[in-house]
This record gives C-alpha cells, structure tokens and sequence, in this order.
C-alpha cells in the first residue's frame, strides 16, 4: 500500500486501541511531515537565511506538480506566497487529521468510532482496523534504530519527525536497546547526511519550526494554567 509520510506518522502517532493521538502535538508533525514529503519530491524548496534573525522562507519548484490530493492541496498552500517554515507547519497542518483518518479507513487501515465524552461531548476516534501496514512501517525504524542500518529518504524523514515530537523510541520494538540510545540514533538520523542537501535543509527548517510551535504551545499552556 502507497502511503503518505503523514500517513505513517499519524498511524504512528495514534493508539492502536483507543483510536486517538498519542501526541499533543499531532497536528503541527502532520504539518511538518507534508512539508518534507513535499522537498522529497522536489517540490519545494526552502531559501537561504539572508541573516541569523530571519527564518527559513519555504519556497515552490517551478514548474512542481504532485498527484496526491492532499499534497496538491499542501502545495497549493505553499504557492499562496512564500512564508515561514514555522508559518506552514503549522497551515499544513490544520485539517490533515481529518482527511488522512478518513482516508485510512476508507483503506480499512482505521475504523472510525463515534461516541461521547461523559455522555455528553461528542467525540471520533480512530482505532486500528488493519495493523500490517504500521508494522511494517515499526519494522522499517527498528532496523535504522535499533539496528543501525542507513535510512532510506523516506524512512530517514519519518526518524527525524519522530524525533522532533519526542516519540521515536515509542514507535520501535527497543529489543533491549535503552531507550536514551535509540533516541541519540533519532538524533544522529534527523542530522544526518543520507539526504541531499535540499532534502536535508527542509528537514533541518521544517523540525527546527516544529519545535519552535511546540515550545510557544507549551508556553501559552503555561500562562493560562
């Protein structure tokens, strides 16, 4: 089965029982995982800083073209006009939950399950229907993170996502391996030089914004608290 790299990281990122996120920060690493997928493909790229104040401005290849709806759609939001990669972190985002739940689960990969909080507050929840394609999606990571072997582009790009949001050792059978190892190797990965330059500074700009929009998330939490 073709999947996106969002795909994989939203199943992933949600508990296979209970159907919902195990992240508060799923939707910025949705963002983020558009983002890359879309430098994979060539089409996008993201600009030289002009200056150690300014942020990394995401840019569209002319002349890119992608088939998939929601990467269309993704890279129609870059076109709009050049932004931030913190900005489109978090636009991308917004909304690619709900397209990717749905879709999964027209795939049969996810059920849907409508109920209410406390009887009252309604609520959707996506648990697994069809697990072999999360496995071998685990089994992909376990062999670069507890294993060591090289990524491949779009195994490497998932590594450094999971890294950004913290949940790299979660979504691998550590096999004994502690856990702060195979996430110093998320690290080396999501650092690392398998990718083309490119590629590489996209992954760079687009965990660097996701980090930046968890921490003012968890800044304003904070505050209101």
């Amino acid at each position: 089965m073709t999947t996106l790299i969002a795909e994989d990281l939203l199943l992933l990122l949600l508990d296979d029982v209970k159907g919902t996120p195990t992240s508060s920060y799923l939707d910025v690493a949705l963002g983020g995982a558009l983002l890359l997928e879309l430098a994979l493909a060539e089409a996008v790229h993201v600009r030289e800083r002009t200056s150690v104040w300014s942020s990394a401005k995401v840019g569209v290849t002319p002349g890119a073209v992608v088939s998939d709806p929601v990467l269309a759609e993704a890279l129609g939001r870059v076109a709009e006009r050049e932004r931030s990669a913190s900005d489109l972190v978090t636009r991308l985002g917004k909304g690619t939950r709900d397209a990717l739940t749905a879709r999964l689960a027209e795939r049969g990969v996810l059920r849907r399950e409508d109920d209410r909080v406390l009887g009252l507050f309604p609520r959707t929840r996506w648990p697994e229907a069809d697990g072999r394609h999360e496995d071998e999606v685990r089994s992909r990571l376990t062999a670069v993170l507890v294993q060591g072997l090289d990524p491949d582009p779009r195994t490497g790009a998932l590594v450094a996502l999971l890294h950004a949001v913290g949940a790299a050792q979660s979504a691998v059978d550590c096999g004994g391996v502690p856990a702060r190892d195979v996430r110093r190797r998320a690290k080396e990965v999501a650092e690392g030089t398998w990718a083309a330059k490119a590629v590489q500074d996209a992954i760079t700009a687009s965990t660097a914004a996701m980090s930046a929009v968890m921490a003012a998330t968890t800044v304003a939490a904070t505050a209101g608290s």
